[in-house]
């Protein structure tokens, strides 16, 4: 590993380094800032309805036939994405168990001869053995997420420069 030494104590150069080697060991504040924008940048694409990408989901027929939001008909999916973070990691995500459906798209197959009962949308029951969802991917990074989470990193390190330069607030 690389090392420095200093004789004649510069001390903002000194602080600078303790603190840079802190960071480097314990950056679990800066995960936890980059995992709540991706959080945050999640929660949008519910009010958007639109995927990483920037591409509008495919509406569901209950949005279609009486309007509103597609995924957000009590509002469940969107209010379950929550963010976590280590000193490894910075994780966003939901905890429902039909989240990976929407997420990815996909065929439910029936686990009985009874086949998989529900009501449509315009009150109609049906019964079938399958039933294909499309995929409306809410997580993931669009190019924007990568910006803002370049800057948040800049922002991150700058502030570490300006507090050992002994300046509050970041340059």
């Amino acid at each position: 590993m690389p090392s420095i030494q200093l004789d004649g104590g510069f001390d903002p150069v000194e602080r600078l380094f303790a603190q840079l080697k802190a960071f480097a060991r314990h950056p679990k504040k800066l995960m936890e800032e980059l995992a709540y924008q991706g959080e945050a940048s999640t929660r949008r694409r519910f009010e958007t309805e639109t995927d990483p990408d920037g591409d509008k989901w495919q509406k569901s027929l209950r949005a279609e036939l009486f309007g509103g939001k597609t995924l957000t008909k009590d509002g469940h999916l969107a209010d379950s994405i929550s963010s976590d973070a280590t000193d490894e990691v910075a994780v966003w995500g939901s905890n429902r168990i039909y989240a990976a459906i929407h997420q990815f798209g996909g065929a439910i197959h029936a686990k009985t001869s009874k086949g998989l009962a529900f009501t449509l949308a315009d009150g109609l029951n049906v019964v079938v053995d399958t039933v294909v969802m499309p995929q409306r991917a809410f997580l993931g990074l669009s190019n924007e997420d990568r910006e803002d989470m370049l800057d948040i990193t800049e922002k991150f390190i700058d502030d570490l420069l300006a507090e050992a330069r002994g300046v509050q607030g970041g340059a």
